[in-house]
């Protein structure tokens, strides 16, 4: 008995960490999305206010 149920918590332990280490990327990933989804109302803002990066100031 002490070995199936040893077995049964390793593998169980196994499934936690290996659902930690997607949360993880699912995190990173959810993050990165975020980031661009800022950068590009940024840039969307900057553009309608005429205050953006791709102003021609040359005369």
């Amino acid at each position: 008995m002490d070995v199936s149920s040893s077995t049964k918590s390793s593998g169980s332990n196994l499934q936690i960490e290996a659902m930690k280490k997607a949360i993880d990327v699912q995190e990173k990933t959810i993050l990165k999305v975020i980031e661009s989804a800022n950068e590009q109302s940024k840039q969307v803002t900057a553009q309608k206010t005429g205050m953006g990066s791709s102003l021609n100031l040359t005369a």
